[in-house]
């Protein structure tokens, strides 16, 4: 079957565009994504890095049909064409921790053409704990604090931390289908909280997690050799107890953890506000008036939170911004060489070709960031990590 001329576009043939364009031109940098959600947040990650010599064009894999996730973005659009000028941009799921045990692992943690998030997606980035009181403060224009946010979250990721690395281990050591993602995420999501007494919600879900641990040590006594040595590898490659909600199920931890904590938080907030205008309008006209002020000048907490940028002082968005330097870094290397004058022999174009492509080889080894993985060796598994 004929293949479309859009679907033969590679990094070369963006490169190739990129020499016909004037010279004062801004290169092009195609940066494709898993769905139309991520287009936003790669759009204001990418920017940050543009300048009068580079610019990024996000869109999604596939123009003409409606093809969505990591797979279509990685293998059956992209392909072997990633480059330079082409790379991909997707959630790290948890194949960044699995460390190249999967062949999609070995893809997200080899190839510096693709970008991913560290953390698990981008709902986990909306859910920064530094950031939340602001984001309450956004929806309810209301500053006061009923409790700490950023310590609840804390101590909740503090909690589930043991049973974190348990799910982890059931990936790299083919459980999955005894102990899962979603087995996880059904143990420590939250349904209920009395915003006046959270210590009983942290401790309800402590409760969970220390049966399944203990169910887990019984099922799978081989564990004991293995779950420390595993524990001590994520806290090597930047983990901590008190991020690990960065790497869990992101959907989950935005709609059954965050959403269930900000719901009531800014119940009482926007209450708090309305009981004062009504106790300070000095008559009924202009309490009316002041209400209905404050009631459109409010807005939806989730979507305060999809707005919010302060996870951008993270450590996984700082490992991200990292690898975009790099990249770039070996773009520009590469640039420099081939527009080096020709003053040898008259095979130095070809030499020059050849020395090209061998710094630009050796950029992509060293491109390959700190915390990234060398692949392991092992049997590959299929698990169904998205």
């Amino acid at each position: 079957m004929a293949k479309r001329l859009t679907e033969n576009i590679t990094s070369a043939y963006i490169e190739s565009a990129n020499r016909l364009r004037p010279k004062k031109a801004r290169r092009k940098i195609v940066a494709y994504v898993e769905s139309y959600d991520d287009v936003f947040f790669w759009r204001s990650v990418l920017q940050e890095f543009e300048s009068d010599d580079v610019g990024f064009e996000v869109m999604l894999p596939n123009r003409t049909r409606l093809m969505r996730g990591k797979k279509s973005a990685l293998k059956e659009r992209l392909g072997e064409g990633l480059g330079a000028y082409m790379i991909a941009c997707v959630d790290a799921d948890y194949d960044w921790l699995m460390q190249g045990q999967t062949e999609t692992s070995r893809i997200l943690c080899q190839s510096p053409y693709v970008l991913h998030t560290y953390a698990y997606a981008i709902e986990n980035y909306q859910c920064y704990a530094p950031s939340l009181h602001t984001a309450c403060v956004m929806s309810t224009l209301n500053d006061r604090e009923v409790i700490n946010l950023e310590a609840f979250l804390t101590e909740y990721s503090t909690v589930v931390w043991p049973l974190f690395v348990w799910s982890i281990w059931a990936y790299r050591y083919e459980h999955y289908n005894v102990f899962s993602i979603n087995d996880f995420s059904e143990i420590v999501i939250i349904r209920d909280i009395n915003p006046y007494h959270p210590q009983d919600t942290i401790e309800y879900v402590r409760r969970r997690v220390n049966r399944k641990i203990a169910w887990l040590q019984h099922r799978f006594p081989q564990g004991k050799k293995t779950y420390a040595p595993l524990r001590d590898e994520l806290l090597s490659l930047g983990l901590t107890p008190e991020t690990c909600y960065l790497y869990m199920q992101g959907h989950m931890l935005f709609d059954n953890v965050v959403m269930s904590l900000l719901g009531p938080v800014c119940a009482i907030l926007r209450k708090e506000r309305e009981k004062e205008i009504k106790h300070l309008a000095v008559h009924e006209t202009q309490r009316q008036n002041e209400l209905s002020s404050y009631q459109h000048s409010q807005s939806p907490i989730d979507v305060m939170l999809r707005k919010s940028v302060g996870y951008k002082d993270s450590a996984p968005y700082q490992w991200l911004r990292r690898d975009i330097r790099k990249l770039l870094d070996m773009q520009e290397k590469a640039q420099q060489l081939r527009s080096q004058p020709l003053t040898s022999s008259p095979f130095s174009t070809d030499t020059t070709h050849r020395q090209c492509s061998a710094v630009t080889d050796h950029s992509s080894q060293s491109l390959t960031p700190d915390l990234r993985c060398s692949e392991e060796s092992g049997e590959e598994s299929s698990a169904p990590l998205n």
